[in-house]
């Protein structure tokens, strides 16, 4: 039983959490069975008899170990002899190892005695020379010539094969190679023709080996400046691709519209037709470039009209409200050409459409010349360093517009008051002289600097605007002067009337100077005519000449109170005949008087009508001055005649 004692050397083997693979189960079978064709029913129930018998047996000799209960000393004596056992196999291990290196060592230090040597043992190296060991490969007995014919088809064969594989293979990189050829030739022919056409072609900043179209403007606003720029991709076919990442995927444009007392007269239309998807590089190119050039059109507009908003101009999400002057309002929004349905054509006018046309053409050459005064500014001198930063103003694009648009307005409707209240008075058989008018009298200034003249256009239009309205009247030497001033860019904002009068006969009247309100402007126009009425009927220069000075004196009008429109003929008697002019531009009317006496207010104690006169009035009609009505000095020549 001492001799049947063994002690492992080996670690205890640790259960593994997971099963072994298939193929690690059969090589295990292998080395311990051998080949699955030497394994059959008879040889594992063998195994598994010799198993449990030896499995019994060791039960058997357990129970007799743990029955004899052999002492301390003999099982400690047991353990040193054994570990002396292992020890003596482990030297003789050890010494066979060192023996089968020493022979390694010494038959390759023949080739390499450097190496070899410093393998080798110190009482090998005294024993036996280098190189003192040799070995030679024996020649292999002949094979029989139909083996020798095999090989050297099977040979042959692979060989061919080989070189077919090889022909294949360089065929196919040949035809890839040419296949890439032309897909580069394509994709370099298709970028150096967009570079041709005007397109800077360079390297992307984030990938420098990429190329990159600039399509877009590099004075705009960084966002749309950063969106600007494109990668040129190459498709299979060499095809040149832009990226579709910063290519916005539908074309866009800013529509104007007009409206016309509550209805839609006018629209503007997408100058570029929209593609089916089968356009060109360059036309696509155009279009990115064009929908950038819309999109921060409409975001430069929205700046301003937040900026202007005190104008009346409004913002709701994607449209901008215009109140561009009474009857007049212009909205802008941002919408796809494909979106863009046509407007019912009974509703739409010429000059809606023309206005519409012109606004939308106006606003993107606005946008165009605030780049260029972008690039002038920063090819300037920078200003010095501050620690406020600068704010950057917004474009001036809706407001040269709108002043045009409000200026015009106001030109308009000074022009039908002038019309309406001379053709009153010409009516009434009075012919004032005719009046000049000078619109957009704008003084040019020099030009300093060189700039082109496209700029310099463009900056006059941008200054305020000025139109200037100039004439006589029947008073003799006297004159009236309209100045409309209209400006937007710069405080003070608004329109303002600058009218002033020159009455001779009148000293004291002064001219109203600057006036806002178109109301206000009529009143002192109605009033300088209703002044230049009273003279002239007062002048007396178209009635009959009397007989003495004392009837001249007595048949006379005096204007008592002219800024009332009051007229009187003084008399000895008690009864005096008075005389009342009030004029607007829809009617004169003209009314005589009997009164007792004059108080200092204009107004007589007790005043009526005289009873052989009646209220006379005078409206323009479409024939001047026409013989079926009377005109005003005949009717003060009647009347002063029966008095």
């Amino acid at each position: 039983m001492a001799d049947s004692f063994t002690l492992p050397l080996r670690p205890i083997p640790e259960k593994r959490d997971c099963p072994d693979t298939l193929p690690v189960e059969i090589a295990q079978i292998n080395n311990q069975w051998g080949s699955f064709r030497e394994v059959n029913e008879d040889v594992l129930r063998n195994k598994i008899a010799e198993e449990e018998e030896k499995d019994g047996l060791d039960e058997v000799d357990e129970s007799d170990q743990d029955a004899s209960d052999l002492d301390s000393t003999e099982r400690l004596e047991q353990l040193y002899k054994r570990r002396a056992e292992i020890t003596q196999f482990a030297m003789q291990a050890h010494m066979e190892t060192m023996f089968a290196l020493d022979f390694v060592s010494l038959l390759l230090s023949k080739q390499a005695p450097r190496q070899a040597e410093t393998s080798m043992s110190a009482f090998l190296k005294q024993v036996a020379p280098l190189g003192s060991l040799n070995a030679e490969v024996v020649n292999p007995p002949p094979k029989p010539e139909s083996k020798t014919k095999d090989i050297s088809a099977v040979s042959r064969g692979w060989r061919i094969q080989n070189f077919n594989a090889a022909a294949n293979k360089l065929l196919q990189a040949a035809s890839r190679l040419e296949t890439e050829v032309a897909s580069e030739a394509r994709y370099w022919n298709e970028v150096l023709a967009v570079k041709d056409k005007g397109w800077k072609v360079s390297r992307l900043p984030s990938e420098k080996q990429s190329l990159g179209v600039q399509y877009g403007f590099l004075e705009a606003t960084p966002v749309f400046r950063d969106r600007g720029l494109a990668s040129l991709r190459r498709d299979e076919d060499g095809a040149l691709l832009l990226d579709e990442g910063l290519i916005p995927s539908k074309a866009r444009f800013v529509r104007v519209r007009v409206i016309q007392n509550g209805r839609l007269s006018g629209s503007s239309k997408s100058t570029r037709s929209t593609f089916n998807g089968n356009e060109t590089i360059e036309e696509r190119i155009l279009q990115a470039r064009d929908t950038v050039y819309e999109e921060e059109l409409f975001h430069e507009l929205v700046r301003e009209a937040r900026a202007i908003a005190s104008f009346g101009v409004t913002t709701r999400q994607n449209l901008i409200q215009i109140p561009a002057s009474d009857d007049l309002e212009i909205l802008l929004d941002l919408v796809d050409t494909d979106e863009d349905t046509p407007e019912p054509e009974h509703d739409i006018s010429q000059q809606g459409t023309s206005l519409a046309e012109g606004l939308a053409h106006t606003i993107r050459i606005l946008l165009a010349y605030a780049h260029r005064q972008n690039l002038r500014r920063r090819t300037l001198l920078p200003l010095p360093l501050t620690p406020k930063t600068r704010s950057v103003p917004e474009h001036q694009l809706i407001r040269p517009a709108l002043a045009y648009i409000k200026h015009m307005s106001h030109v308009r409707w000074l022009q039908s008051l002038l019309k309406d209240l001379f053709g009153v008075l010409q009516s009434a058989g009075l012919k004032p002289p005719a009046y000049t008018s000078s619109v957009f009298s704008t003084a040019r200034r020099r030009q300093t600097s060189p700039v082109p003249a496209v700029e310099t256009l463009v900056g006059q239009y941008l200054t305020p605007l000025l139109s200037t309205f100039n004439g006589k009247i029947l008073t003799p030497r006297g004159s009236f002067s309209i100045a409309i001033h209209t400006n937007l860019s710069s405080p003070p904002f608004g329109t303002s009337f600058e009218v002033s009068f020159n009455m001779p006969k009148y000293p004291d009247l002064e001219s109203p100077g600057k006036l806002s309100h178109r109301e206000e402007v009529e009143a002192a126009i109605t009033h300088l005519l209703l002044l230049d009425v009273v003279f002239t009927v007062s002048s007396n220069s178209g009635l009959p000449q009397p007989e003495s000075d004392e009837d001249q004196a007595k048949r006379t009008w005096e204007a008592i109170y002219p800024q009332h429109g009051e007229l009187l003929i003084p008399s000895k008697s008690e009864k005096l005949k008075k005389m009342k002019i009030a004029l607007s531009r829809h009617e004169l009317s003209l009314e005589i008087y009997v009164v007792r006496c004059i108080d200092g207010t204009g107004r007589g104690r007790w005043e009526l009508p005289a009873y052989h006169s009646m209220p006379h009035t005078w409206k323009p009609s479409p024939i001047a001055g026409s013989p079926q009505q009377s005109s005003l000095m005949d009717y003060v020549s009647t009347n002063v005649s029966r008095s």
